[in-house]
C-alpha cells in the first residue's frame, strides 16, 4: 500500500510520466529483451515493431494510475490484461523483471527528474498493479484447473485433421494427447498456443472458431505471409504433429439478453464470431451476419454459414461482401449504408476484422445510433484504439 507521501509524488508527477509514456514502453521493451532474453518468446516481435505492444503497455498503465482509487473499476478495466496473461501462464516470478526494466526506463527517459523519492513511489505503484494482476490471474488459473476437463499450465494436444477453409485459412482439430475431456469455452474466446520454431519456444493466441464440444478445440489460421507462427502451422505442422495449449481466454462473449444480433467479421475475422453466431442460433436470438472477404478464393466458412441459413431459416440473414468478383451479396466494402440496411431495431453489435475495417464499422455504427454499450469488438494483438468521430 503507498503511504500519503507516495500518494502525493505520484500526483504530482503522473502528467510527466504521461507526457513521456511513448517514449519510455518504446525503450522499456529492448531494455527488457537486452536484460532478459527468455522472455522474448512471449511477445509477437511484429506488434514490438510496429509500436503496438509499446502503445498497448502505456494505455494499460495510464488507465490503472487514473482508476486505482476505485478498484471495481480499475479490475474490469484490467480484464483484457488478465486474459492476455492467462494464455501466456504468466507467472508472479516474472513480475519483478517487468518492474526492473520499466523503472529503469523511466529513469533513463527521464534523467534527474526522477530522484529517489520519485522512484520509490512508481516502485510501489508498479507492485501495486503486479500484485493485483497476480490475484486477478491466479483466480482464473484455479477456476480454469478445477473445471471439468482443464488443467494448469501446458497441456499437450495432437493436430487430429485439417481443413483448408480458404485461399489461406486452414483449420486445425486438435485433440488432447492424454485422451481426457477438454475444458469448454465460451464462444468468442482465443486459446493460447506454445510452439517450438526452430528450437526457441514461440506463443501466440488463436480463436477458439467452433463451439465447444468437451472433445477438441479447433483454430482458424491465416497464413500471413511474414508470420513467423502462421507460417510455421500452414507450412510445417501436419496431422499427428503435437502443439501445447494454454488455458482459453477473452471477453468478447455474448451478453446475456434477447436482443437481436448484428455480427460484422472482415477476413479471418470470422473465427471468434462464428461461434458466437452459432451460440446464440441455438439460444433462439435473431442474428444479421455481415461477412466481407477480398474475393471467393478468401471466403472462409462459406458453406458452414449457408448450412446455418438453412437450419435456421426464420433467425439467421447472412450477407457477403466481396471486394472484387460477382459471388457476393455486395461487391464494394462495408460502409455506413450496408450498416443501415443490415442493422436491427436495438441490436448489440460485434465486428472483428483488421483495424481499418474496425474503425469504420465502429464509426459507421456509432452515426446510426448504436450506444458504445451495444459496439463490441477485439483485436488479434495488441489493444487499439478505435474512433467513433
Amino acid at each position: 500500500m503507498l503511504t500519503q507521501a507516495q500518494e502525493q509524488i505520484i500526483d504530482t508527477t503522473a502528467p510527466v510520466v504521461a507526457e513521456h509514456l511513448d517514449a519510455i514502453t518504446q525503450r522499456f521493451y529492448p531494455l527488457m529483451f537486452e536484460r532478459y532474453p527468455e522472455v522474448a518468446s512471449l511477445f509477437n516481435q511484429a506488434h514490438q515493431q510496429d509500436g503496438g505492444q509499446p502503445r498497448a503497455l502505456a494505455s494499460a498503465i495510464l488507465a490503472y494510475v487514473q482508476l486505482r482509487q476505485t478498484p471495481e473499476t480499475a479490475r474490469a478495466t484490467l480484464e483484457t490484461v488478465v486474459n492476455k496473461h492467462v494464455s501466456l501462464d504468466i507467472q508472479p516470478e516474472q513480475y519483478p523483471i517487468v518492474g526492473e526494466c520499466l523503472m529503469a526506463a523511466i529513469a533513463e527517459v527521464l534523467g534527474d527528474a526522477v530522484t529517489p523519492e520519485v522512484a520509490d513511489a512508481w516502485t510501489a505503484l508498479y507492485n501495486e498493479l503486479a500484485g493485483l494482476l497476480i490475484e486477478l490471474e491466479e483466480q482464473r488459473y484455479q477456476q480454469f484447473e478445477n473445471s471439468p476437463g482443464g488443467w494448469r499450465g501446458t497441456r499437450r494436444f495432437r493436430i487430429a485433421a485439417t481443413h483448408q477453409e480458404s485461399r489461406v485459412i486452414r483449420s486445425f482439430i486438435l485433440e488432447p494427447e492424454d485422451g481426457d475431456p477438454v475444458a469448454e469455452h465460451a464462444p468468442g474466446q482465443y486459446i493460447g498456443v506454445k510452439l517450438e520454431i526452430d528450437g526457441k519456444p514461440v506463443y501466440r493466441h488463436y480463436s477458439l472458431s467452433d463451439v465447444p464440444n468437451g472433445q477438441s478445440y479447433r483454430l482458424s489460421i491465416k497464413r500471413e505471409p511474414e508470420g513467423l507462427a502462421s507460417r510455421h502451422f500452414h507450412d510445417r505442422l501436419n496431422v499427428g504433429d503435437s502443439i501445447e495449449l494454454l488455458p482459453p481466454a477473452g471477453e468478447l462473449t455474448l451478453a446475456q439478453g434477447d436482443e437481436p444480433l448484428l455480427l460484422i467479421s472482415g477476413g479471418v475475422g470470422q473465427t471468434p464470431l462464428l461461434p458466437m453466431a452459432r451460440q446464440a442460433l441455438a439460444e433462439g436470438r435473431r442474428v444479421t451476419y455481415v461477412h466481407a472477404a477480398i474475393d471467393a478464393e478468401h471466403h472462409a466458412f462459406a458453406d458452414a454459414l449457408a448450412s446455418l441459413a438453412r437450419q435456421h431459416p426464420q433467425t439467421l440473414k447472412a450477407v457477403t461482401v466481396h471486394e472484387q468478383g460477382d459471388a457476393a451479396d455486395y461487391q464494394g466494402r462495408v460502409n455506413q449504408a450496408l450498416l443501415e440496411a443490415c442493422l436491427p431495431d436495438s441490436a448489440r453489435c460485434y465486428f472483428v476484422g483488421p483495424h481499418g475495417f474496425m474503425d469504420a464499422v465502429n464509426q459507421g455504427l456509432a452515426h446510426l445510433g448504436v450506444p458504445q454499450t451495444h459496439r463490441h469488438y477485439e483485436y488479434f494483438g495488441p489493444a487499439k484504439a478505435l474512433s467513433a468521430a
